[in-house]
């Protein structure tokens, strides 16, 4: 888990967040309220929902995250924490401890603490295919 964990409030403008992002390094922002995490939103979220789709950086980026989120447990196993991601076809997880954000574990997370790197490629082949339509992988051949 990484204990620094970037938030920001969920009425924040898109650019604030963009702008965030770059100033911060990352590709990922919490929205938090009260304490607690009501919104996540990744650099992916803003291309696809936002210049994809031609919307207003002006607005509330809590308009463009996914939600509810997906909390973890600091105690909870590698598996169990890789399980969770690939059921909800998601990267990374916030981990809450008694309703309040304390982190944030990714794929990347997984397999660089366990030093498994096949794990992290095999998890990151489960969240991908959870995620994308059943024709992208369709044997392709001489049909």
């Amino acid at each position: 888990m990484t204990e620094s964990v970037v938030t920001a409030a969920p009425e924040r403008t898109v650019r604030e967040i963009a702008e965030l992002m770059r100033e911060r390094n990352v590709g990922s922002v919490v929205l938090v309220a009260d304490g607690g995490p009501m919104g996540f939103v990744t650099d992916r979220d803003l291309a696809l929902s936002v210049i994809a789709d031609g919307r207003d950086f002006g607005d509330h980026v809590a308009d463009h995250a996914s939600s509810p989120v997906i909390t973890a447990e600091p105690g909870m196993d590698v598996e169990e924490a890789g399980e969770l991601m690939v059921r909800h076809g998601i990267r990374r997880l916030v981990v809450v401890d008694g309703g309040r954000l304390t982190g944030i574990v990714t794929l990347d997370d997984l397999a660089s603490r366990t030093g498994d790197s096949e794990l992290g490629s095999q998890l990151a082949g489960r969240v991908t295919r959870a995620v994308m339509p059943d024709f992208f992988f369709h044997e392709r051949g001489d049909h």
